[in-house]
């Protein structure tokens, strides 16, 4: 992979909450029974908090110690950072929703990362080329600035899909175990996509422009404004990065990468597939050619493969 410029700096956006946090708790109870009637949107495990946090910090410490600022969202919360190098604490700010909202108050409290997402871009301070981390997203092995932008082209890593059968089902279109399709196709039509071709995004971390972010957020204000107004998640939002990815690949400011080095343990592989098999996939996160590895419920995992975290920490070891 062709190597970046390296004289501008290249940041970290993490998105981080406690959800056993009592007055996380409460907000998040009293505005419940408003939220759509299905488990995507009010699951408890998209708050839980379960070192995550830190796995993914020691990793981008051991495999991109050249990531400028770390940025850390959080809901009126602090996260224990004690345990971490003075060093990597140093480069890391904690940026509340306020500050991400400002001007939106209204649509706090939030318990939305599609809402969250739309907005990252505001962050004061926040450099032009960012990468976006879920937490529950980490780094397997050394990273180099070119694995995620190519000079200013974001590095995107997913496949093309054909989409069409679910819009042609009309049952499928308001299936809330298809919100991450649905979100990406409604991301894609706002770009000029339609569903037959479609670049669905990889579970890794997400290289993103600020600029491009701004300028989309000018040219839909609208879709932007309602895609913020949902206080939990919803079919009818749009991916905010999958916008922002198709807007770069029409703009041919994007490069596609095609390479299998990412890992992708998603919630329900435990009971959809012999434990020895999942317990497999997981191990290859150790090997060289492997740079991510998400898992999306690590409680799930950690249940019935109780050396989960053995994996992980070798995985993220420098």
């Amino acid at each position: 992979m062709q190597s970046n410029n390296g004289a501008a700096r290249i940041d970290a956006v993490i998105t981080w909450v406690d959800g056993l946090d009592p007055r996380h708790m409460v907000k998040r109870l009293r505005h419940q029974p408003l939220a759509p009637r299905n488990i995507n949107a009010i699951n408890p495990h998209r708050w839980a908090c379960n070192d995550e946090l830190s796995y993914c910090l020691r990793s981008i410490a051991n495999h991109a110690p050249w990531i400028g600022q770390i940025w850390i969202i959080t809901d009126a919360q602090v996260p224990d950072l004690s345990h971490l190098p003075a060093e990597l604490v140093e480069r890391i700010a904690i940026v509340d929703h306020l500050t991400l909202f400002a001007g939106h108050e209204s649509v706090l409290p939030t318990f939305n990362s599609l809402a969250i997402e739309t907005l990252l871009w505001r962050i004061p301070g926040l450099s032009e080329r960012f990468v976006y981390f879920n937490d529950d997203v980490f780094l397997t092995g050394p990273l180099a600035p070119g694995d995620l932008f190519c000079d200013d082209k974001p590095v995107l890593r997913g496949s093309w899909a054909d989409n069409r059968a679910i819009l042609a089902d009309p049952a499928s279109r308001d299936d809330p175990t298809l919100l991450n399709a649905l979100t990406q196709i409604n991301a894609a039509a706002l770009a000029g996509f339609g569903a037959d071709r479609l670049f669905r995004a990889a579970h890794v971390v997400h290289p993103l422009r600020r600029s491009v972010l701004a300028r989309l957020y000018d040219q839909h204000r609208a879709a932007f404004m309602a895609n913020i107004s949902h206080r939990f998640r919803c079919v009818s939002q749009f991916l905010p990065q999958s916008l922002h990815n198709h807007a770069c690949i029409a703009a041919d400011m994007a490069v596609l990468h095609s390479a299998a080095d990412h890992l992708h343990l998603r919630t329900g592989a435990v009971h959809d597939y012999p434990l020895p098999h999942v317990r497999a996939y997981l191990a290859r996160a150790i090997l060289p050619q492997f740079k991510f590895l998400c898992v999306n419920d690590l409680p799930q995992v950690e249940a019935v493969i109780p050396e989960t975290r053995d994996w992980i920490e070798r995985a993220i070891a420098a």
